[in-house]
C-alpha cells in the first residue's frame, strides 16, 4: 500500500464566531432539551423547543467504499423523517396506553457535547453537537448506548430559540436498540 503525498496548506476556514450571548442561549436550549426529554416531559419539550416548520431527519448510515464525495448516509431512507405534525402525533401517542415500545418508559440520560454554533442570519443559527444517549428499560442490566452527531437549524422567534430542522447522523451502521421510541 502506498501513501499518497498531500499538500500542506493553511487549513480550512473556520466559521466566524457568534456572539457569546447567542452561543450561551443555544447551548442552554440544547441542555434544557436533553433534561426535558430525560424527564419524559415530552409536551414541555415540544412546546419549548419545536418550531411549526420543523423537519426532523435521521438518515440511515450505510457502509460504502471510500470514494471522493461519497456520503455514508442515505438520501432516500430514514430511521425517522418527521414534521411538526408527525412529531406532535408521536408526542401525543406517548401520552396514551398505546405507546407499547415505551411502556414502561425508557430511562435515559443524554449528554450533549462539542456544541458549535454558526450564525446563518440575524435570528438563525446552525448548531452542531454530539449526542451520547444512554437508554435502559425494565429491570435489567442491559442498556443501549447510542452515539450521534446532530446538525440543528434554530430560529429565534418571540425571544426564544426553536428547532426548525434537525439531522441526526448515527455513528453506528447497525443500531443495537430494539426500537427507536425515543427522541434524539
Amino acid at each position: 500500500m502506498s501513501v499518497q503525498p498531500f499538500e500542506v496548506t493553511q487549513g480550512i476556514a473556520l466559521p466566524p464566531l457568534v456572539d457569546l450571548q447567542t452561543e450561551r442561549e443555544v447551548t442552554q436550549l440544547l441542555h434544557i432539551e436533553a433534561e426535558l426529554l430525560d424527564q419524559t416531559r415530552y409536551v414541555d419539550w415540544f412546546n419549548t423547543c419545536i418550531a411549526e416548520d420543523l423537519e426532523y431527519l435521521v438518515p440511515i448510515r450505510t457502509t460504502r467504499e471510500r470514494k471522493p464525495g461519497a456520503s455514508e448516509f442515505a438520501t432516500d431512507s430514514y430511521h425517522m423523517r418527521d414534521t411538526y405534525n408527525t412529531m406532535k402525533s408521536r408526542v401525543l401517542r406517548l401520552l396514551t396506553e398505546h405507546a407499547w415500545a415505551e411502556d414502561p418508559a425508557s430511562r435515559t440520560r443524554r449528554v450533549v457535547s462539542n456544541i458549535r454554533v454558526e450564525q446563518l442570519g440575524v435570528d438563525e443559527v446552525l448548531a452542531k453537537s454530539y449526542l451520547t444517549l444512554y437508554r435502559s428499560q425494565w429491570d435489567t442490566v442491559d442498556y443501549d448506548l447510542i452515539l450521534a452527531e446532530r446538525v440543528d437549524n434554530l430560529r429565534k422567534t418571540d425571544g426564544r430559540w426553536r428547532l426548525t430542522r434537525r439531522e441526526v447522523f448515527f455513528s453506528h451502521t447497525v443500531l443495537g436498540t430494539a426500537n427507536l421510541g425515543v427522541f434524539l
